[in-house]
């Protein structure tokens, strides 16, 4: 009986132990390797596109870095995997990558379904319409009949076909798998409209042949929140990952930049000495040094810095803030106490 109650007791034993390993492993494999491994986009002007020195720049590589400047104190250890619509979830899925950063909705069927954890929030969107002025059209209501590009696999596609059968309208889909042959097909003329995230039509337009002579609809017909997915059953890492983008919030919100971080060291305010690792502990409950929430500000920036530099109006963007504005400036962008 006691061989049998100790047995027992080696085999929960052992049960546990697995289980604080299963929480804890990607953060392990991650370091095991020294990098982050993050899907993205590779198309996309101001969320993750390399540049012609082959840097990716963009919102989303910028958020994948300030990971990587969390978990080693080094913005570069990480290498990006560009993928389709329809390659990301898998991809994040089977491992092939640690998080995917590359403007993905948030739906409930990707939570459950799929087995994915969506974290905070980097760029709150909502879909509409890209059309050639020449059209002469006013009203994504006036696109009945019309042949529309869309990427497949996305919330855009099912978006778009609500839209059109709730306004009684008949549209022709023209279906194109990769970001940049889908700009290519509609600048080519090959359909009459192109429909995506408004940050993403801003994206396309910025690259057309001839900008101006294209405009987008006033109707917004989604909510697109856009946020960085990780896998399912692994806590620690899921944490990791939501409080640096809220970190990237939080910054903005006391006035710390890249500029100023270690000037801001010396504050007597008791949350910024926590935030910056002054005053230890933020640090030990991630699993991460203390120092974390320095390196992504010292190194990538906060959010406002990422997106001014990435998709704000100085950029071939453009974009407002508008809901991406911190909740103190009329926006929602709201971080959770870092206490």
């Amino acid at each position: 009986m006691k061989l049998l109650k100790l047995s027992l007791m080696v085999l929960v034993l052992a049960i546990f132990a697995m289980t604080g390993m299963a929480q804890a492993g990607t953060l392990q494999e991650v370091q095991d390797k020294g990098f982050v491994q993050a899907g993205v986009n590779g198309g996309v002007f101001g969320f993750s596109m390399p540049d012609e020195k082959g840097i990716w720049k963009g919102i989303d590589a910028d958020t994948a870095r300030a990971v990587a400047a969390a978990v080693f104190g080094d913005a570069n250890k990480v290498k990006f995997v560009a993928l389709t619509a329809v390659q990301r979830l898998p991809a994040l899925q089977s491992k092939e990558i640690d998080i995917l950063c590359r403007n993905t909705t948030q739906t409930l069927t990707r939570e459950t379904t799929n087995g994915l954890n969506f974290v905070h929030v980097n760029y709150y969107d909502g879909q509409g319409f890209l059309i050639p002025k020449k059209l002469g059209i006013k009203s994504a209501k006036e696109l009945d009949g019309a042949t529309v590009c869309v990427l497949p696999g996305t919330t855009t596609e099912m978006n778009a076909a609500d839209f059109f059968r709730s306004n009684s309208m008949k549209w022709k889909p023209v279906v194109i798998e990769q970001t940049a042959e889908l700009s290519k097909a509609f600048f080519g003329g090959r359909c009459d409209c192109l429909t995506s995230d408004v940050s993403q039509l801003a994206a396309h337009r910025s690259v057309a042949p001839n900008p101006d002579d294209y405009i987008l609809l006033p109707e917004i017909i989604s909510k697109e929140p856009l946020a960085p997915v990780v896998r399912h059953g692994d806590d620690q890492w899921y944490d990791i990952v939501n409080w640096t983008v809220m970190a990237l919030i939080e910054a903005e919100e006391f006035g710390i930049t890249s500029k100023n971080v270690d000037e801001m060291l010396k504050s007597k305010n008791p949350q910024i000495q926590r935030f910056l690792g002054v005053t230890p502990g933020m640090g030990k409950a991630l699993g991460l040094d203390e120092k974390w929430a320095y390196n992504i500000i010292k190194q990538v920036g906060n959010y406002g810095e990422i997106f001014e530099r990435t998709v704000g109006v100085n950029t071939p963007l453009g974009l407002e803030r508008g809901l991406n504005e911190l909740w103190t400036k009329g926006g929602i962008m709201y971080a959770a106490p870092l206490r």
